[in-house]
């Protein structure tokens, strides 16, 4: 099976690639930059998703997971979400597409980020949900996740700042992140063993916004 990965040189990207290989798929990676993955089922192509023409001719996908993203950038949209559609509508509505992940973010339902990019996300949540409807008649699943803090190289201005970290420990039930491999698996799971849920987002934040609780109720 053919799997293909936006934002694959590095981070959740590139573990979520490995993970693949591991289990003897072909992968093909998307990237503004070089990968440094080495292995003779990965193919790696440089561009940018934002531009439509710089996306390659690629055939018979089966998976698609849809992973590139920007932070706190002017081309948050441009990129996060306008890329996000392009890639999908080139490669996910093939007739081999067996299965769509999208990468979104827990701040799409908290609000609580850089505006340009809970708008990205948020919006990538509900265009995931269209997709899923025009292809649920092909029993294509078509799901989101929404990920807490994840342990990577773009979250060290945090993770290394303990000052900042402690807060946002102290926020989360679970008191950690998820670590990359850990994302990997969700990303298999969902796509390789998932059969039957589509068009549903699913948040994995350590209980950072499913499980603080405001009830207030008098002694």
């Amino acid at each position: 099976m053919k799997v293909l990965i936006s934002g694959s040189s590095s981070g959740i990207g590139r573990a979520v690639a490995l993970k693949f290989l591991d289990n003897n798929f072909d992968v093909i990676g998307l990237d503004l930059n070089e990968s440094t993955i080495n292995h003779p089922k990965y193919t790696h192509y440089v561009c940018d998703i934002s531009k439509k023409v710089s996306l390659p001719s690629i055939k018979d996908i089966d998976i698609l997971f849809n992973n590139a993203g920007l932070q706190n950038s002017k081309d948050d949209i441009t990129n996060n979400l306008v890329g996000t559609i392009n890639v999908t509508e080139k490669y996910g509505f093939q007739e081999s597409i067996k299965s769509i992940l999208f990468n979104a973010s827990a701040s799409a339902r908290s609000g609580d980020e850089f505006p340009l990019y809970v708008a990205s996300k948020a919006g990538i949540v509900g265009y995931m949900k269209n997709v899923a409807i025009k292809l649920a008649a092909k029993q294509v699943t078509v799901n989101s996740i929404s990920l807490g803090g994840v342990l990577t190289k773009s979250n060290d201005v945090v993770i290394n700042d303990k000052e900042a970290f402690k807060k946002i420990m102290d926020v989360t039930p679970m008191k950690k992140w998820m670590k990359e491999e850990e994302v990997a698996e969700w990303v298999y799971f969902l796509t390789v063993i998932n059969k039957s849920m589509s068009g549903e987002d699913v948040l994995i934040d350590n209980g950072e916004h499913s499980l603080n609780s405001t009830f207030v109720w008098p002694k």
